[in-house]
């Protein structure tokens, strides 16, 4: 753990956010390191360790790190819901769950029409309440990340839980649907289809989805292949994109990349704003967590 130096790689003049010129590496003894979430009550970081099947807690007054949930039926994506609970995609459960205020937690979705989902990978809750979360297979495929199982669903969709408890197919033309964010406004959803190296762009109304556009897709690199899949994303208040894909790419809301920040591993994963203000920049890649401190702020809050 420790320090090394941040390099952001800008390809837009755009592109102006003041901050660390290090990044900080704040655990560094997992597996494979996903779906952070930042907890604003009681200043910590949640984050999975999925092969190793729990749920790590990092705590941001004091820098500890200890165990939050083990085992966690292989937890992948974490977010709060608008009251600050725990709404985690179990890839081992195959199911949404939330976990209340006194420990307990709640099944919100486990099936669509009496059929097992594949293994739910990431989710977001909207102005409403409603939960909208992905479904790609990886935690079926191998008993790495969950448990190896025929896959009952017709395919890898994107659904959406109703604050009554009704679950909506909202999405169905993706490949392996992953990472999803809102706009500041709520009115578009950012959703990464990782096989196809894109990420996708709808229009939201109320509980339905319309257009679905490429929005950006991976950066090759110099040898001209892929710089990375698409994974976790994030939005800045300014609608900024902040993508998992290699490393972290920085899109305007044009779909223009503006910028990269290089990471010292193979993969990152997924990131989350988090701190006191939102602009802590929280990233997990492969078997660590970083952070860095910026100049911009997330753009959800409770």
């Amino acid at each position: 753990m420790g320090k090394t130096t941040a390099h952001f790689e800008v390809f837009d003049d755009r592109f102006s956010v003041a901050g660390d010129d290090s990044l900080e590496c704040l655990f560094d003894g997992g597996r494979w390191t996903e779906g952070p979430v930042y907890v604003p009550s009681g200043r910590y970081l949640l984050f999975s360790d999925i092969p190793n099947d729990r749920v790590m807690r990092w705590d941001e007054t004091d820098g500890s790190v200890s165990v939050f949930r083990s085992p966690a039926n292989y937890a992948n994506g974490h977010t709060l819901d608008r009251q600050g609970r725990l709404v985690s995609c179990e890839q081992g459960g195959r199911r949404v769950t939330r976990t209340e205020l006194d420990g307990s937690v709640t099944v919100l979705a486990d099936r669509w029409r009496g059929k097992r989902f594949n293994s739910p990978n990431d989710a977001v809750v909207d102005a409403s309440g409603a939960v909208w979360f992905t479904d790609p297979p990886y935690g079926i495929t191998s008993d790495y990340e969950g448990h190896k199982a025929e896959q009952e669903i017709d395919g890898c969709h994107v659904y959406r839980i109703d604050p009554s408890g009704g679950v909506e197919r909202v999405a169905d033309d993706f490949e392996r649907p992953n990472g999803l964010a809102f706009s500041p406004d709520g009115s578009r959803l950012y959703i990464a289809d990782t096989r196809r190296g894109h990420l996708r762009v709808f229009d939201v109304d109320g509980g339905r989805l319309s257009g679905g556009e490429v929005f950006a897709s991976v950066p090759t690199g110099k040898d001209g292949a892929p710089g990375g899949n698409f994974d976790g994303l994030r939005v800045d208040v300014e609608g900024r994109v902040w993508a998992a894909a290699g490393d972290v790419h920085c899109f305007d809301p044009d779909g223009t990349l503006l910028a990269t920040l290089g990471v010292p591993q193979p993969a990152v994963s997924n990131l989350v704003w988090g701190g006191p203000k939102r602009n802590r920049l929280f990233i997990t890649a492969t078997d660590s967590v970083y952070s860095i401190l910026l100049g911009t702020n997330g753009a959800w809050k409770l």
